[in-house]
C-alpha cells in the first residue's frame, strides 16, 4: 500500500505490520472492527452473535455469526498474522453445527446478542428490516445447506487455499479475505480484501450462484404465500379500476406484500400493503438523500392536523430516525390470509387510498415546488427560508 506525495509528485510505500507486533489480538480488537462495520467484507451482513458455543456436546465456539440479505448463516472466522492449518476443518465443523439451526433458534440466537450488547432491541423487528420483509412469517432463515463460510486472516497456508477452491468448486460458499495492517506514522490502516475467489473468478462464480438463486426463487414462488398475494392484487387492481383510480392502472399484480404507485414528486410514492394480519395504505418518501426525507416528513408534520382533517382519521407519522426512509400510514387489522375476508381488505384499501392521495397530494406537491426553488441553498437541511 502506498501513500501519494503530491508535493514531490511521488509514492511512498507504507510500512506493513504485524498484529502481534502491535499488541492487537483477534478477540479484542479485529473481532470487534468486524461487528461494527460486517459490510467491510463486502456486503451487508447482520452479526447475529459472537463468540457463539451454543452446540451440543462440545464446548467450541466460532467467532462470528451473520446473516447475509439471503437469510443464509455467514460463519465467520478470523485468525490475524497466519491462518493456521486446520481453519477451514475448524470452520466447516461450525459450518455443519449450524446447518441444523431452526428459524426460531437463530431468531432467539440472535435476541440473546442484542440482549447482551444492544439493550434489548428486538431481535424480529431487526431482521424483518433487514431483509426487507413486512412480516416474521416472510422471513426465512439458514435454508438447507446453504451456509456460507468466510475466513480473515493475514496469509494463508497453500492447504488452506486450495482446499477452500475446492469447497467453491463443490458449491460451497467459501470466501478467504486477507487482512494487513499498515503503519502511516501514528496512524494504523488496515487493507481488507477478498482474495478467494479472485476478482476475475469470482464473475463467473456469483453468475452461476445468481442463476441458481433465480431457480430457487423461481420454485418458491410457487408457495401458496405467493399464490395468495398474487391472486390478491388481481382483485385489487381490478377493483381500483372499479372505483376509478387510474394511479395503479400500469401495475402489474405481483407476489410481493406492497403495491407502489408514484406520487409524481421524486422519491416519493404511495403504497398498498398486504399483510397476513392487516392491511395498510401509506406514503413512503424514499428519495436518495435521507436528509431531503426527513424534510418532506418534517414539513408535512407541520401540517398535521389539516391533513388529518382531510383523510379522516389520525394517521401513523413514523419519522424514521434510524433510516433513511420515513412513513406516514394508516392500518387495519385483517387476517388476510383467509380468502373470505379479502373484499372487505380490498375495498378498505380502494377508500383509503384515495383519501391518502387527497390528504397529501397538494401539500407534497407545493412542497415539492419549494425544494426545487430552493436548490443550492439550505433547503433541504434548514428548511425553506
Amino acid at each position: 500500500m502506498y501513500k501519494v506525495d503530491l508535493s514531490e509528485n511521488r509514492l511512498v510505500r507504507l510500512e506493513e505490520r504485524r498484529f502481534s507486533e502491535l499488541n492487537l489480538n483477534e478477540r479484542e480488537h479485529l473481532q470487534e472492527w468486524l461487528v461494527h462495520m460486517p459490510e467491510a467484507l463486502g456486503e451487508d451482513l447482520l452479526i447475529i452473535q459472537k463468540e457463539f458455543d451454543g452446540f451440543e456436546d462440545t464446548r467450541e465456539r466460532l467467532d462470528l455469526l451473520a446473516l447475509d440479505k439471503e437469510g443464509r448463516v455467514v460463519i465467520i472466522e478470523n485468525k490475524l498474522d497466519d491462518s493456521g492449518r486446520d481453519v477451514v476443518w475448524q470452520a466447516l465443523k461450525y459450518v455443519a453445527y449450524c446447518s441444523s439451526l431452526k428459524k426460531a433458534e437463530v431468531i432467539d440466537i440472535y435476541q440473546k446478542y442484542l440482549d447482551r450488547w444492544a439493550e434489548g432491541a428486538s431481535a424480529v423487528t431487526n431482521l424483518c428490516e433487514f431483509l426487507e420483509v413486512d412480516d416474521l412469517d416472510d422471513i426465512v432463515l439458514n435454508v438447507g445447506n446453504e451456509q456460507r463460510l468466510m475466513l480473515v486472516a493475514v496469509n494463508f497456508r497453500k492447504e488452506v487455499t486450495s482446499t477452500v477452491l475446492w469447497l467453491i468448486g463443490h458449491g460451497i460458499r467459501a470466501q478467504c479475505f486477507r487482512v494487513v495492517p499498515y503503519g502511516f506514522g501514528q496512524e494504523l490502516l488496515i487493507d481488507l480484501q477478498q482474495i478467494i475467489p479472485t476478482p476475475e473468478a469470482a464473475d463467473y462464480m456469483i453468475g452461476v450462484a445468481d442463476k441458481e438463486s433465480e431457480e430457487k426463487s423461481i420454485q418458491r414462488n410457487q408457495t401458496r404465500r405467493h399464490e395468495l398475494r398474487q391472486a390478491f392484487w388481481t382483485k385489487t387492481l381490478e377493483a381500483l379500476r372499479t372505483h376509478g383510480v387510474s394511479r395503479f392502472d400500469n401495475i402489474s399484480p405481483s407476489k410481493d406484500h406492497w403495491l407502489a404507485s408514484a406520487t409524481g414528486v421524486s422519491g416519493c410514492g404511495y403504497n398498498l400493503i398486504f399483510g397476513k394480519n392487516l392491511a395498510r395504505v401509506e406514503l413512503y418518501l424514499s428519495r436518495t438523500q435521507a436528509v431531503e426525507n426527513k424534510w418532506f416528513f418534517d414539513q408535512l408534520d407541520r401540517e398535521r392536523q389539516e391533513i388529518e382533517g382531510r383523510f379522516g382519521a389520525e394517521l401513523q407519522w413514523q419519522r424514521l430516525d434510524d433510516k433513511k426512509a420515513s412513513r406516514i400510514c394508516y392500518q387495519h387489522s385483517f387476517d388476510g390470509f383467509n380468502d373470505d375476508n379479502w373484499p372487505g381488505m380490498i375495498e378498505w384499501l380502494c377508500e383509503h387510498i384515495v383519501k391518502l392521495e387527497e390528504a397529501f397530494s397538494e401539500p407534497l406537491g407545493r412542497l415539492n415546488e419549494l425544494m426545487k426553488s430552493q436548490e443550492g441553498t439550505s433547503a433541504t437541511s434548514n428548511g425553506p427560508g
